[in-house]
């Protein structure tokens, strides 16, 4: 009896200890912050191998840029989780190459992650044309792109199984195609983004440059340097949509 009325009190005090301890706050996985479909599988074949491929590039990406990755996929789950519009603009000097890129691969990392209600534009500080290297580009990564044949040809860009295409072709960033309010503005050219120091309507702005593939043109590196910069962009879009 007496043995059991001198355990009783220690058995409170470990249990007091034990409810005395700092309890640790539950880790959050960033990846499953939001929830996506992953329904990759509508995805056309050689799109789906060419994305498969690059989420085992991610370590190709320096600390710097995905830092500025990582505040794109914040921005992203800001906006989705008050129920905002996800709209991505891509903006470059020409809206000939990189903008493109960057439109044509954010579209195609959310698709692959199932991550639905994110919408992509391109624009230029000036209007050409969707370069046809750059297209060329975009057809060997395995996109199914079609044409009108215009001076400035408006493509048809195919990355899932009977999809409606994404229209590109070359304008200005404020062109009434591109959403004009509430829009995250994706600068992917140091000049353009030294030129437009205020983009009218831009929510978030991000500086992610990259180096003009433009400077290849007529060279035995031209393809390389064309599939490289495809290549690139394709990861950090991909890198980018991965933390959602």
């Amino acid at each position: 009896m007496n043995n059991k009325l001198f355990l009783l009190p220690i058995q409170a005090v470990f249990l007091t200890v034990l409810s005395c301890q700092p309890q640790q706050p539950p880790t959050e996985n960033p990846i499953t912050t939001i929830e996506n479909n992953n329904n990759h599988n509508t995805m056309l074949p050689a799109i789906k191998a060419y994305a498969d491929s690059l989420t085992a590039e991610f370590e190709l990406i320096s600390a710097e840029r995905k830092a500025a990755l990582q505040q794109m996929a914040a921005y992203i789950r800001g906006q989705k989780d008050s129920s905002s519009p996800v709209q991505l603009t891509f903006i470059c000097t020409h809206n000939s190459r990189r903008s493109h890129m960057g439109q044509i691969w954010a579209a195609a990392a959310a698709a692959y992650y199932g991550i639905d209600g994110v919408e992509t534009f391109s624009g230029g500080t000036e209007a050409t044309a969707f370069n046809p290297r750059a297209v060329a580009a975009m057809k060997r990564a395995g996109f199914e792109i079609d044409s009108t044949g215009e001076n400035n040809p408006r493509y048809l860009v195919h990355m899932e199984k009977n999809d409606k295409g994404l229209v590109c072709f070359s304008k200005k960033y404020d062109d009434a195609s591109n959403t004009q309010n509430d829009f995250a503005a994706i600068m992917t050219c140091s000049q353009a983004d030294a030129d437009c120091p205020y983009i009218p309507g831009a929510k978030f702005r991000l500086s992610l440059p990259y180096n003009d593939p433009k400077e290849a043109d007529g060279t035995p590196a031209e393809t390389e340097r064309y599939d490289e910069r495809c290549r690139q962009i394709g990861r950090e879009m991909m890198y980018a949509l991965s933390m959602l």
